[in-house]
């Protein structure tokens, strides 16, 4: 089973791309990033044609999240129930697998725009009240995953050039620490659980030639809980949808659990 994030800067722009992408990558769930369309847009009969059901919370021009999934998604979860806010940020569904019941999360964290704006300040305020809800949820699901775009930066080595972002958004103490929270709840950064290329990153801004100079940051992340840790064999940023002509600035990042030891 497979596990995949992907912030597609519009779906509706991008979704031939993910859906060519679905096609030759099929995965047990996609979670989707910034769909940038309203919730009645959402193209669910293009999927079903692929064999994928969804789950998501639209927004018209920003936000809004997504879990494509093989099967049914249940006790479905649309933002933070405790944090009063407009956004589209979060959903969340159980599906079914042959461990049991594995809870997949789509988040889509806030950027912060730039350390002291008031949208740093809603964003540190967004990721407390963030690890709040996962502890419960981890208590209701021991077996979770939770996949987004974080926009953060977790470590140095995450960044390309770390004396250049040295203390800025995606990278400053406070936001570091706030992502090391929720490791603690019991979470684990998947794609630091095997041998990656140096320099591996998941984002690269569209000016300069940021892609083709590598000149990105990993800051979408698969975190996987202590229950589902054992199952997890792998974790890879796909780099090749980025090389799509009008591509996201994101690019997938998968994960795969393997249950034949269950």
């Amino acid at each position: 089973m497979k596990l995949a994030t992907w912030n597609v800067n519009s779906l509706k722009v991008r979704l031939p791309q993910v859906l060519d992408w679905l096609a030759a990558n099929p995965v047990g769930a996609l979670c989707l990033q910034e769909l940038k369309l309203d919730h009645d847009k959402f193209p669910l009969e293009a999927f079903a044609e692929l064999g994928y059901q969804a789950c998501w919370a639209g927004q018209k021009t920003y936000n809004g999240v997504a879990v494509i999934s093989k099967g049914e998604g249940l006790h479905v979860q649309r933002n933070l129930p405790e944090f009063d806010d407009h956004q589209q940020r979060i959903v969340a569904a159980t599906l079914s697998s042959p461990i049991g019941d594995i809870r997949v999360i789509s988040a889509y964290c806030p950027n912060g725009q730039a350390v002291g704006s008031d949208k740093y300040e809603y964003k540190l305020r967004w990721f407390a009240a963030l690890r709040e809800w996962l502890a419960g949820e981890l208590k209701q699901y021991p077996r979770l995953a939770i996949l987004g775009d974080y926009n953060v930066a977790p470590r140095d080595e995450d960044v390309h050039d770390p004396a250049k972002w040295k203390g800025g958004v995606l990278v400053s103490a406070p936001e570091r620490e706030a992502f090391g929270a929720l490791l603690d709840l019991g979470l684990t950064d998947a794609f630091l659980m095997f041998d990656q290329p140096e320099k591996s990153f998941s984002w690269w801004d569209y000016r300069q030639m940021a892609f083709r100079r590598n000149a990105g940051l990993r800051i979408d992340h698969v975190l996987v809980s202590d229950a589902l840790k054992p199952f997890c064999t792998a974790c890879i940023i796909d780099k090749e949808p980025r090389r799509n002509e009008q591509p996201s600035d994101h690019t997938p990042v998968v994960a795969t659990l393997e249950f034949g030891s269950a």
